[in-house]
This record gives structure tokens, C-alpha cells and sequence, in this order.
């Protein structure tokens, strides 16, 4: 029987491949050769095609792809007031690769207002029909972990830590009252302590590794703390993902009592889907029966499809630590976080979730 409680039994990550016409049209806006009303038009249409192709397939939290966005986290928090997006000298550097040289930086006191992302969510709700309608954003975790603080705004980092929070109870409000009641915080921070060698960066940078979980913990918390109690949210913790490569590995260990025995989400999206993430015993500190926990055990970095059994034999590992009723299954992460999309076809995506999606009823039923 499919469980209608979010997040599903069988669900996703979020963003999918950005199918040509898109891509094209985007190069040709940004090229000045289309103006923003004839973007948004073939944005719409591939959204409207994507929703109908997600209901064939059988997937039960509809999203738009993040069809809209270059980038995950940059679009979103770059459309917060105080914020801007702007080009870097340097990108991110990925497992031997660097990012596009885009980010975004503080220019006034954060806050949010008439955000566009709040029209995103309206335009997939309409056309979503009956479906269950999920909304990602990037977690308040990634504003201070990844925006420029300018002294001359914010005189100390706890500053502008108070003045995120407060904007995503105001946005995860605004979200509601738009009709969204399955909201999805995207966070590559936690990543920052889950090996040796980053932890020792964030000392190296100045910051005491274990303070700057206890912070991580405490933004989420109190960003949600509001939230209404027919609203679901949760959480994607991600190493990274760009062009199939990733930012950082480890494992859950270190933050493991926080992240699963101390976070104040309904559901955990985890990567599981190699040795780069660990065991499954950290999910041993998962200290209440309601946290669902959704095993990212399908790779969307590749088009090459797992092996059932395998993948089975995976979730009642992970049932050693945490009952099989609490765990869902879903791909490690979104299949394009960024425009620019993983090395896969788009119909490997398709092929991945229908796998997703037959594990899941043969192994709940």
C-alpha cells in the first residue's frame, strides 16, 4: 500500500535535467536575444510537460525541476532583500573540477519580502492538479555559509545568523499561506564535518568545528520552529553535486547525534549511495519514531541503474539501526543541481525513479 504521508515512501531529491528547448532559451536570454517574457513562456511549458511526465511516471511529490534556477541555493538566496547575486573570480572547487565563478553576497540587512520563488510555488500548484506539491529552497544554513559578509552591514557573523533566521520563518509562513505544505531545505554545510580534512579547513578558517555544528543546529531549528503542524519539512544533507562530481566525503559520525537526534525536521533526504558517505550505523542516534529517514541509495550522478536486490539488501541493513517503517528510499540527490546537469540522459532519470519506485513497493508493499 503507498504511504501518503511526505516524504514518501518512494520519493526525490527534487531538480531533473533541463530539457534542450530550455537550455536554449536560457543561453539566448542571457545573450540579450530573447527577453524575459519569452523565457518565462518556454519555462512554463517545460514545467507544465515536466508535472504530467512526473504523474505518468508515478511520482507522488511533484516539483518543477528547479527549472527556473541556475543554481540550487545562488537563485534563491540572491532574491532575498539584502542579498546579491554577482560574478566571482573564482568558482567552487569540486573533485577536480571548478564551478562557474558565480555566488552571492550581503549588500544590506537580510530580510524577506516579494520573493519570486513564492510565484514559482503558486505556478506549479496549479498545475499540479491533486498532487502533492513539493517546494525546495536552499537551507539558511547556506546563506552564511556561502555569502560574502560585508563588515559595514553586519559587524560579526551572529548578526546576520539572527536576521537569516528570521527571514525563513517569515518565508517558511509565506510558503504556507501560498498553499505549499511539503517544503524541502537543501544544506551542503553539514558536509564541512564529516571528514578529518575538513574539519581541519574549518580550523584552519577559524572556526571550532563543534560550535559551528551546534550553530547549524540552531539555524534550522529556530527557522522552523513556527512552522504549522500540517506542514512536512525536511532536509537534503548533500556532499555536493556538479557535473556528476562532488564537493566533500565522510561520513555521518561526527555530527551524528545532532543531525539525527537533534534536528526538529519530519524527514532526513541522506546520500548513501557509496563509500564515500559511510555506514549506516550513525543512524543509530535517531531518537524519534515520527523522523522519517529517506536512504538516498540510487546514485543520480550516473545513468547506469543499480541492482534490485542489492538496494534491498541495503535497506534492511540500514533497518538494523532504524525500524523499516521510518525509512523511505529515494536517488542521492536532484539529477541537475545546477543548469548544467549531471552526465546522464534525461530518460536515465526517468529509468532511476521507476527503480526507486518498484524497490519501494516490493520492499513496504
Amino acid at each position: 500500500m503507498t504511504q501518503l504521508t511526505t516524504p514518501f515512501r518512494y520519493d526525490h531529491v527534487g531538480s531533473f535535467l533541463r530539457p534542450t528547448e530550455l537550455k536554449e532559451a536560457r543561453s539566448k536570454f542571457q545573450n540579450n536575444e530573447i527577453t524575459y517574457e519569452e523565457l518565462k513562456k518556454v519555462e512554463d511549458q517545460a514545467i507544465i510537460r515536466l508535472i504530467e511526465k512526473q504523474k505518468d511516471s508515478g511520482v507522488l511529490a511533484i516539483t518543477d525541476g528547479e527549472f527556473r534556477r541556475s543554481w540550487w541555493h545562488f537563485d534563491f538566496l540572491g532574491g532575498l532583500d539584502g542579498m546579491d547575486y554577482y560574478e566571482k573570480e573564482q568558482g567552487l572547487n569540486f573533485h577536480n573540477l571548478e564551478t562557474r565563478k558565480e555566488g552571492v553576497r550581503v549588500v544590506g540587512k537580510i530580510g524577506f519580502g516579494n520573493h519570486p520563488f513564492l510565484d514559482h510555488f503558486k505556478f506549479i500548484k496549479e498545475h499540479a492538479g491533486d498532487s502533492t506539491v513539493k517546494f525546495t529552497i536552499p537551507s539558511p544554513n547556506m546563506l552564511h555559509a556561502r555569502a560574502d559578509l560585508n563588515a559595514d552591514i553586519y559587524t560579526n557573523n551572529q548578526e546576520l545568523i539572527e536576521d537569516t533566521i528570521k527571514a525563513y520563518q517569515k518565508a517558511v509562513q509565506a510558503f504556507y499561506d501560498a498553499g505549499c505544505r511539503y517544503l524541502q531545505l537543501d544544506d551542503t554545510s553539514w558536509a564541512s564535518l564529516f571528514s578529518e580534512e575538513s574539519r581541519a579547513k574549518l580550523v584552519s578558517e577559524g572556526r571550532d568545528p563543534q560550535q559551528f555544528m551546534e550553530t547549524l543546529q540552531y539555524v534550522i531549528n529556530e527557522s522552523i520552529k513556527n512552522k504549522p503542524s500540517d506542514m512536512t519539512i525536511t532536509m537534503h544533507i548533500c556532499r555536493g553535486n556538479y557535473k556528476s562530481t562532488f564537493f566533500s566525503s565522510g561520513g555521518y559520525n561526527f555530527a551524528a547525534e545532532v543531525i539525527f537526534g537533534g534536528l526538529n525536521v519530519d524527514g532526513l533526504f541522506l546520500e548513501f549511495d557509496d563509500e564515500r558517505s559511510g555506514s549506516f550505523e550513525p543512524l543509530q542516534y535517531v531518537n524519534r519514531p515520527d523522523l522519517k529517514i529517506v536512504l538516498g541509495l540510487i546514485t543520480s550522478k550516473f545513468g547506469e541503474l543499480e541492482d534490485k536486490e542489492e538496494i534491498k539488501a541495503r535497506i534492511h541493513q540500514a533497518a538494523k539501526f532504524v525500524p523499516l517503517d521510518q525509512l523511505c528510499l529515494s536517488p542521492q540527490c536532484g539529477f541537475s543541481s545546477t543548469e548544467d546537469g549531471n552526465i546522464l540522459e534525461e530518460e536515465n532519470q526517468w529509468q532511476k525513479l521507476t527503480l526507486v519506485k518498484e524497490i519501494a513497493e516490493e520492499v513496504w508493499g
